[in-house]
């Protein structure tokens, strides 16, 4: 994947899919920013959520970078801020089926 995937530090192969049969996940977070006219909305790295951890004390920073620095912008940063919270809030976006395959692909 070429990634670094935090909060895998340390883990074996086995731990991890033990993990992931109990809940485990990859997450990724969004945040927004917007200059005057411009807004964009971009994704955090790649985190490793292990069973039972909040999620929350990881997504805190991107949805505070977002409410602070992402619905300046006209039209869309005020759009890309809403979908940042929703998502952020809600736990993040679950790449947990991509990752997977990207590491049994070798990749």
């Amino acid at each position: 994947m070429g990634t670094q995937i935090k909060g895998l530090d340390g883990i074996s192969a086995e731990q991890l899919n033990q993990d992931l049969a109990r809940g485990g996940k990859f997450v990724i977070f969004g945040y927004a920013i917007s200059v005057i006219i411009l807004s964009f909305k971009r994704s955090s790295d790649i985190y490793y959520i292990r069973p039972g951890e909040s999620v929350l004390s990881k997504s805190l920073p991107y949805t505070l970078l977002s409410l602070l620095l992402g619905w300046w912008g006209f039209p869309f940063g005020p759009i890309f801020t809403i979908w940042v919270l929703i998502t952020n809030l809600g736990g993040g976006k679950d790449v947990t089926a991509e990752v997977i395959n990207s590491m049994n692909s070798g990749a």
